[in-house]
């Protein structure tokens, strides 16, 4: 099993529309939403590329917002651990 563990932009929050989206596809197992953490558990990863799009929405007006992290590792074996970040959000 493979976790997408997705940190927030301070200020925003996930997108119940965003949920629906990744909840339909087939790859994707199970969805834990925390306070500023997306957690998308994967059945597993192949050498297929995957994309997934997370729809934000801002609630609070955040000056000076610091990038998030994205952390992709399997499940059984966390210590391979790929992380990206990213600061900015597409319209």
């Amino acid at each position: 099993m493979v976790i997408i563990e997705v940190s927030l932009l301070s200020g925003f929050v996930m997108t119940s529309r965003s949920r629906v989206l990744l909840e339909n596809r087939t790859i994707v197992k199970k969805i834990e939403v925390k306070t500023n953490v997306v957690y998308i558990y994967l059945e597993k990863l192949n050498d297929e590329s995957q994309t997934f799009i997370l729809q934000l929405e801002q609630v609070i007006q955040v000056k000076n917002l610091k990038p998030a992290s994205i952390k992709i590792y399997d499940y059984y074996q966390p210590g391979g651990l790929q992380i990206s970040s990213y600061s900015g959000v597409g319209s």
